[in-house]
């Protein structure tokens, strides 16, 4: 008996081991399994290609879809389609080994059909700020750069936490975000935009609101009457609509020009940029809580 155990043994020995298997929950609750870091990575939404980015991943990137412009490396990347359109031949041809989709920008039924094709999909929804962090960790374990990934989000708390010290617990100001103007549309209290209005001080004037850029009609604004308004637009441009404003001087943020635009990127991509817009949105609340100020001791 003994003389089979060593055999036994000697022939375990020599077996080839199998690579410790990578595992991460998405946020659909799915396992994505890799037997190997992702080499192929292909991405479907602006911001998690800057996620990735961040998260030391960018040398893996072989795909990504419209308006990808940041870092300026990934404007020289193939195009796939935009976030609600693919071309899935082009995707296939570009063999990834992971395939990094937005939950509620993606369509479902294209990524069900990736997957019905073999791809590994991974599926984020980075909503607030504290869910960067977390994604940033996922993408580095599925990539195998843990190390940059850690490194993006120490620097990101780091300059979250100043941000929450110096402003959170400063007095109120009433803040209207406006994404649109026709239809007049907002941010809610379940969307990124509030977290940034609440990191500064700010209190999101249609923050019980749970829709995803709900609209609203110009007597909830005039009724709110926000201290600060603040635009986004579609790009790095101030929207001419942002002027509409004058017309209503009744409003607190007109009477006081503290009606102001932040480009969007900076406020409404999920990436560790949109502690920049932070770092604006916060000081434009800094101003207009100072105006207050003056306001309330005359």
């Amino acid at each position: 008996m003994a003389q089979q155990s060593d055999t036994v043994d000697a022939g375990s020995a020599q077996q080839t081991p199998l690579p410790p298997t990578i595992e991460v929950i998405d946020d659909r609750g799915v396992s994505i399994q890799l037997a190997q870091p992702a080499e192929r990575i292909i991405s479907l939404a602006p911001s998690l290609t800057e996620l990735l980015y961040v998260a030391g991943a960018g040398s893996k990137l072989v795909g990504v879809v419209e308006y990808s412009d940041y870092p300026e490396e990934a404007l020289s990347l193939p195009l796939i389609g935009r976030f609600d359109r693919f071309d899935i031949e082009r995707i296939l041809e570009l063999k990834p080994d992971l395939v990094v989709a937005w939950l509620t920008g993606n369509p479902r039924s294209t990524i069900e059909a990736l997957e019905n094709l073999g791809l590994t999909v991974y599926v984020a929804e980075p909503k607030f700020l504290d869910s960067i962090p977390t994604q940033l960790t996922k993408l580095g374990q599925l990539a195998g750069t843990e190390a940059d990934a850690s490194a993006a989000i120490d620097d990101y708390e780091t300059t979250l936490a100043r941000l929450a010290t110096r402003y959170r617990a400063e007095s109120p100001v009433r803040v209207f975000y406006q994404v649109w103007d026709r239809p007049l549309m907002t941010a809610g209290g379940a969307e990124l935009t509030n977290d940034l209005i609440e990191l500064c001080g700010g209190i999101n004037v249609f923050g019980e609101l749970s829709a995803l850029a709900p609209k609203v009609n110009l007597e909830a604004v005039l009724l709110r009457d926000p201290e600060l308004i603040v635009a986004s637009g579609i790009d790095e441009r101030r929207p001419a609509w942002l002027d509409t404003w004058d017309e209503w001087p009744s409003i607190t943020a007109v009477a006081n020009r503290q009606v102001v635009f932040i480009d969007p990127d900076l406020t409404q991509r999920h990436s560790p940029r949109v502690l920049q817009g932070a770092e604006i949105l916060c000081e434009q609340i800094a101003t207009a809580r100072a105006l207050q100020r003056e306001g309330a001791g005359q």
